[in-house]
């Protein structure tokens, strides 16, 4: 197939990895990309925002599937533009896609759905903010209502530190004041055509700068899959999925597809693990990042077709897709400062080096080209690669993942070094 995929980070290098490693010859194109990227795909100039633009190249070059990987273009309309045109796309409309875009939106559509998810109050004042403090205790739990680019939650008991993060955002609409909900996390990719839907295997991300889950939130800085303790309290990885495909995933996809906005793409659902059972903390529209870069890499099934027959509306005539038995963890080298001011512009040494470490591929998620024929990659951004490494065990896997990131080179990196330590234990 011909398959363009917009986007520039590690989720989108992780698609086309995963793309590339199936039988079939495609005809990839990416945009905007990364410097990473463009040695696995060909870059092209399209503005991925402009559904129009997006369009006239999909049309112009006969494209058979587009892939969008941010939340931005989903939240700008561009699968509804490509739809129009009849584009088999992978990724919902507008008004799906607000499941991701607005925390109440997902909240309305989780109640009317019968999905279990925690209290939350929708609060468009600091005095309403604090009102719900009071309502819903501490630990308090302020998310902003609309994309803050995986940075608009806060989990903390100090009040004045949640109330000032609420006021961060109040200037630009309500935020929502939930429950705090405890246990550990899981997140779980669904594909869906607007009717059926095709889960994925489970991982674990951390989405705290430093090790112990301390630090800042941030996008994430590494991940695992699968999740061996599943089976503790479920009995097995299947039967967890199974009561997730059925108590969230459809019901939601039902209900959206019930007032008229058919969900077609990838349904991320952000769960926790509670004493009362499985709770919803947050819907995403979009394969997330880094779970991506460790699920993608087990997949049996070929991709495109599981993508394709989400686009074409043909996902009831494919099988559960498969994986296999290895274990993958993925380790982001963010760039000195990040979340809160990455230092950017730094010459990355040693890929190569890291590149030939036993089952490991590096990903690239905010690089550019050397500034002279011959030099290093250059960071552009906060998380700048993930490290990926499959093995049989994950004691293996995070040796490979952790001798090879120590042989990268960019002044003032950071790292967690406890990324899937329970599991190798």
């Amino acid at each position: 197939m011909k398959i363009l995929v917009l986007g520039s980070g590690a989720r989108e290098h992780a698609i086309i990895l995963a793309l590339r490693a199936e039988q079939a010859e495609h005809e990839i194109f990416v945009s905007p990309g990364n410097a990473g990227i463009a040695q696995d795909a060909t870059t092209v100039a399209v503005d991925m925002l402009d559904g129009g633009a997006v369009t006239a190249f999909a049309n112009e070059h006969a494209v058979d599937l587009v892939v969008i990987g941010p939340e931005a273009p989903l939240v700008a309309g561009v699968a509804d533009a490509l739809r129009e045109r009849g584009i088999p796309v992978f990724g919902p409309g507008r008004s799906a896609a607000q499941l991701e875009g607005s925390k109440s939106f997902a909240k309305r559509v989780m109640d009317a759905a019968g999905v279990p998810t925690g209290r939350a109050v929708r609060a468009a004042t600091a005095a309403e903010v604090e009102e719900a403090f009071d309502d819903l205790g501490a630990p308090h739990v302020v998310k902003a209502d609309g994309l803050a680019a995986g940075k608009g939650v806060i989990v903390t008991s100090d009040r004045a530190e949640a109330l000032a993060h609420a006021e961060q955002y109040l200037p630009h609409g309500p935020v929502l004041v939930e429950e705090f909900l405890s246990g550990p996390e899981v997140s779980l990719f669904f594909l869906s055509d607007g009717d059926t839907v095709r889960a994925l295997s489970p991982a674990q991300d951390f989405k705290r700068a430093l090790d112990g889950d301390a630090g800042p939130n941030t996008g994430g800085m590494g991940a695992y899959s699968p999740l061996p303790w599943l089976a503790e309290q479920f009995g097995s990885e299947r039967a967890f999925v199974e009561e997730v495909t059925r108590d969230v995933a459809l019901p939601v996809v039902r209900q959206l597809d019930s007032e008229g906005t058919p969900f077609i793409g990838l349904l991320y659902a952000g769960l926790i693990l509670t004493p009362a059972g499985v709770r919803v903390i947050e819907f995403n529209a979009r394969f997330g990042d880094p779970e991506t870069q460790v699920v993608l890499p087990r997949l049996v099934t070929p991709l495109s077709e599981l993508l394709f027959a989400a686009a074409s509306g043909t996902l009831e005539d494919q099988p559960e897709p498969e994986f296999r038995d290895d274990v993958a963890i993925t380790v982001v080298l963010a760039s000195e400062g990040y979340p809160e001011a990455p230092q950017t512009g730094r010459p990355i040494e040693n890929l190569a080096d890291a590149a030939n470490v036993e089952g490991v591929r590096i990903v690239h998620a905010a690089t550019a080209g050397p500034d002279a024929p011959g030099g290093d990659l250059l960071a552009t951004g906060g998380r700048v690669l993930n490290v990926v490494a499959t093995a049989s065990d994950f004691r293996t896997a995070r040796d490979r993942a952790y001798d090879a990131i120590a042989r990268i080179g960019l002044e003032g990196s950071h790292y967690r070094s406890d990324i899937a330590a329970r599991v190798a234990e």
